[in-house]
Parts: C-alpha cells; structure tokens; sequence
C-alpha cells in the first residue's frame, strides 16, 4: 500500500547508520513518519533539512506499523536562513510545535497552508510578529482559540489606545499588535511582551493540561531573541 503527497520536514532522527527515521506534516494525511533509506548519501542528506518541503511516496505493508518513503525536494526553505540565527531557530521551533501538538495521520490542511504562510513572512521586515501570531492561529486550528479580541478591555492613556485583561484583581497588559493584528514599528520588547504572554497561555491551556514538556526548541529560539 502506498500514497503520494507533498509535505513539510518537521523532525528527524538516526535509524541506522545509513537511515533516518523522519516525520512530515503533510498535506492530505497530516502528520506521518517513516524510514527513509540512504538519507546520509550525498543525493539526499543536503536537502533533509527541518522545514524542506519535499514530494513524498510513502509505503507500507500494514496499518499502524513504519512505512518508508521515498522522497523528492520541492522547495528549500531552511538553507535560506543558514545565515540567521534568530530566523533559523524560529523554524525550528515552529516544526516542533506541530511535531508535538499535532496527531498521527490527522489530516488539517488549515495547518498545511499555514506552514506555507509562515516561511513566506520570513521574507518580511515583521516576520517576529508574525511568527508570535502564527503560533496563535496553529492553536486556533488545533483548538484552542485564545480570542484574545472577545476577552480584553480597553483604556486610553496619553491618547493611545491600550489593551488589559483582568483576572482575580490582576491586571495585565496586552500588547496592541495581539488584538490589532494590523500594528506595524513594533518594537523587540513589545514583541517580547506578547510572545511572553503566548507562552503563559501554551503552557496553562495546552501543554501541562496534556502532560506535555514545553519544547527546548521554542526556550531557546526566545533565549536568542533577547
């Protein structure tokens, strides 16, 4: 048995010494995983880079046991940024977080296009800010939807518009750019501020609820921003 599709390189780890065991996001049956054979030879090795788009046929004997793929690159996207630290390791915190928030062959095209769209703003002068609100939409399509425009309340101060939340007598501030995605000339503490926020709300509604460890991925992509 056997499909084709196209998708994107979220992990990979050594299956032999030849071998690797790799994990795509793909975009008609979600997150899959499978050996690809040879992957240290000089032909495939170069473009097994996390976050690689590839064309994939992937094979299998029976249902719930490791296939194999065979595999072609599509578009390389990650070499592009070899060169940037703060960029190259938000990939890597990207993939991450659809590694371990998403499920085995769960199908979310939502999500598949959304990795279209995160490589895309990159290439821009706001790609912090939008990886900040690319993380909130991945959350929204896997369900948790913070909503953050249903929940804050505004005040003005020195004719500027501010967002708050209030929880138990506690006031905290929200940065405009979460609610009015629009914001441009942010500046890093303020995007640090929202990203911080972020952060609590994975932590609170999504990953200790699931037992899950927050990535070393993500702390460290924030430790290179600072």
């Amino acid at each position: 048995m056997n499909w084709i599709d196209k998708g994107y390189l979220i992990s990979k780890s050594n299956y032999n010494e030849n071998s690797v065991i790799a994990e795509f996001f793909t975009e008609n049956y979600g997150k899959c995983s499978g050996i690809i054979f040879g992957a240290t030879s000089k032909k495939i090795k170069n473009y097994l880079q996390i976050g690689n788009k590839l064309h994939i046929n992937y094979n299998y004997k029976n249902e719930g046991k490791t296939g194999y793929f065979k595999v072609e690159i599509l578009k390389a996207n990650t070499p592009l940024f070899f060169d940037n630290k703060k960029k190259l390791s938000s990939i890597i915190s990207a993939m991450q977080l659809i590694k371990i928030l998403t499920v085995e062959s769960q199908a979310n095209k939502e999500i598949f296009q959304s990795i279209e769209s995160f490589f895309f703003n990159l290439h821009t002068k706001q790609w912090l800010k939008h990886y900040i609100l690319w993380e909130l939409s991945l959350f929204k399509f896997l369900g948790f939807d913070l909503n953050l425009k249903n929940i804050v309340n505004t005040e003005v101060i020195n004719s500027k518009k501010k967002y708050f939340v209030k929880a138990n007598s506690i006031k905290k501030d929200v940065p405009n750019f979460l609610v009015d995605q629009k914001t441009e000339n942010i500046d890093l503490s303020t995007l640090l501020s929202g990203l911080n926020l972020v952060t609590d709300y994975l932590d609170k509604s999504i990953l200790k609820p699931n037992n899950i460890n927050h990535p070393f991925q993500r702390t460290n992509f924030i430790k290179i921003l600072k």
